[in-house]
């Protein structure tokens, strides 16, 4: 890819500044994160909601799926998430390759970070937050705008956020502590192919956060419906709802949303304490799992804001090798 390499921290770089986004639940596994690793990419399990032993073992199976030398598989975690402290040791002590966070912000989760070496990368919607995580030691952060899916922190398209958050973090001196120039910013949200990668990276940014794309891989084991769904969705199919977290979040419309955003859903009768605070309206994990399983009626489909631009299913190489001839197209176009 006629491309940067993408530079986490001064030990974690990766070929291709792409990231496949985590998601939760169940949605971004093993299979997948391995595949965008083997391709150059960075690959991310999305782990809140899981237990333990979970965790072990889809991190040591990504390990086993990738074939690339430096193939970087890295972890996707909710602040949110009451047992936060324990995904996140559970990550470090299987010496997962980098953490992201988001839904949330921690700051103590930087010096478990100086003390392992293994860097976390905050997600983050605001110049604010991206500069306090870069005092705090993030050599990187991903910028979410108001184009992603899932749990959104402001309602600001990209185009908007990269530049103005890349000249408050270019004007905070880098650490002491890494050789990096500058810190790394990862654009999420609004990105559907490689002529957005191209443009994006010339407002400031050094990669592209993508979720949407990698559900309508082959790699992607969802059920088949969760496809589907996808693919024939369109613009006037989505949905802002509230979550139980206390966020906006944008879903496809279903009669499971559609409850949601009408008040009319029905709290669960029964509860696990998976968040640190919950509005109790439902149940966000039983909701997503049920998506992953293909209950077109009770689950919650979270996506991106560009689902209707994609119409097809393909490997996770094949993603890779278009984005790849978009982006020379781009570059040809740009001179």
């Amino acid at each position: 890819m006629i491309l940067p390499e993408l530079k986490i921290s001064d030990t974690v770089i990766a070929e291709k500044p792409i990231i496949q986004g985590g998601m939760a639940i169940r949605v971004s596994r093993a299979p997948l994160s391995a595949a965008v690793a083997n391709c150059g990419g960075i690959g991310l399990i999305a782990i809140s909601g899981l237990p333990a032993e979970e965790i072990r073992e889809q991190v040591r199976l990504a390990r086993s799926m990738v074939k690339k030398p430096g193939g970087l598989i890295g972890v996707n975690i909710m602040y949110a998430a009451r047992e936060f402290n324990m995904l996140v040791n559970t990550a470090m002590e299987e010496k997962v390759d980098l953490i992201v966070f988001g839904a949330g912000f921690s700051r103590d989760i930087f010096g478990i970070s100086k003390e392992t070496g293994i860097p976390v990368v905050p997600i983050v919607s605001s110049a604010k937050l991206a500069v306090l995580a870069k005092k705090l030691g993030a050599t990187a952060v991903i910028v979410e705008s108001g184009e992603a899916g899932g749990h959104l922190g402001t309602c600001l398209p990209i185009n908007d956020l990269i530049p103005t958050i890349r000249k408050a973090l270019d004007e905070i001196p880098q650490p002491k502590t890494t050789s990096m120039e500058k810190t790394t910013l990862i654009a999420a949200g609004g990105v559907k192919n490689g002529r957005d990668i191209v443009k994006i990276m010339n407002l400031g940014a050094d990669g592209v956060q993508m979720a949407t794309r990698f559900v309508l891989s082959k790699e992607c084991d969802v059920h088949d419906n969760f496809k589907q769904l996808f693919l024939k969705s369109t613009e006037e199919d989505l949905m802002l709802i509230k979550s139980p977290v206390g966020m906006s979040a944008r879903a496809i419309k279903t009669p499971f949303s559609q409850k949601i955003q009408d008040g009319t859903v029905e709290p669960p009768d029964q509860c696990d304490g998976c968040l640190k605070h919950c509005s109790g309206q439902f149940c966000i994990i039983r909701s997503l799992q049920r998506a992953r399983e293909g209950d077109l009626k009770n689950g919650l489909f979270f996506t991106g804001g560009n689902v209707a631009y994609y119409n097809d299913i393909i490997s996770v190489e094949e993603i890779f090798e278009r984005l790849e001839t978009e982006v020379k197209e781009a570059l040809v176009q740009q001179k």
